[in-house]
C-alpha cells in the first residue's frame, strides 16, 4: 500500500518520468506494487531517499507531503468506509486510531502498524504519543495530521514536543484545532 501510494503521489505531482528516475535511483525493479503484498521497509526508505535526491528536497518534506497524500488520496479512496467509522471529529478520530489500525490489520495481517495513544487536554486539544519500530517517520505523521485537519475541515496546529531522534523514548505531538472558516 505504502509503496504504491508513493508511486501515485510522485506520478500525480511530478509525472511518470520523475517516478521512473526515482525508481531507478532507488534500485527498485518492481513495475507495480500489489497492495495486499508485504514489502521490506527498506524499499520505502530507498524510494523516499531517491525522491529527495531527484526532486532536490529534504526527505522530511517528501515524507510530510506523502503523509498528507496518504490521508487525502490513498486512505480516502481505498479505505473511506473505515475512515467514516473512525469518528465524526478530529479528536474522536485520533482517540480511535488504535481501533482503526486493529481493523486494518484484520485486512492485512502482515501489517505492523505504529501505536498511538492520546491524552485529551481539552475539547479541541490533545497530546498524541507515537511509537513505531520504524525510525525517521515523524514528518510523515505530521503530514498525516495535517491531512486529517483538511479532511475534518479544521485548522490544526501541531507541536512536536518530544522526539525519538533526539533521545526521547518515543515521539510526542501536541495537537490543537479550531473550526476552519469557510
Amino acid at each position: 500500500m505504502v509503496n504504491s501510494a508513493i508511486m501515485d503521489l510522485l506520478v500525480a505531482n511530478h509525472g511518470e518520468a520523475t517516478w521512473q528516475k526515482v525508481k531507478t535511483k532507488a534500485g527498485v525493479e518492481d513495475e507495480m506494487f500489489i497492495s495486499t503484498e508485504a514489502y521490506p521497509d527498506d524499499i520505502t526508505y530507498k524510494l523516499v531517499g531517491a525522491a529527495s535526491e531527484v526532486l532536490d528536497r529534504p526527505a522530511g518534506e517528501i515524507l510530510n507531503q506523502f503523509g498528507r497524500w496518504w490521508v487525502l488520496d490513498t486512505a480516502r479512496n481505498s479505505y473511506g468506509h473505515l475512515l467514516r467509522f473512525g469518528g465524526r471529529t478530529l479528536g474522536e478520530f485520533l482517540i480511535n486510531l488504535p481501533n482503526f489500525h486493529t481493523r486494518v490489520v484484520m485486512m492485512f495481517p502482515a501489517l505492523q502498524p505504529p501505536m498511538f495513544e492520546c491524552t485529551e487536554l481539552g475539547p479541541a486539544e490533545l497530546r498524541l504519543h507515537y511509537r513505531s519500530h520504524r525510525r525517521g517517520l515523524s514528518a510523515f505523521v505530521i503530514g498525516v495530521l495535517e491531512g486529517l485537519g483538511v479532511m475534518f475541515e479544521v485548522v490544526v496546529t501541531i507541536t512536536h514536543e518530544e522526539r525519538l531522534d533526539e533521545g526521547a523514548d518515543h515521539d510526542v505531538f501536541h495537537i490543537a484545532w479550531i473550526e476552519a472558516k469557510t
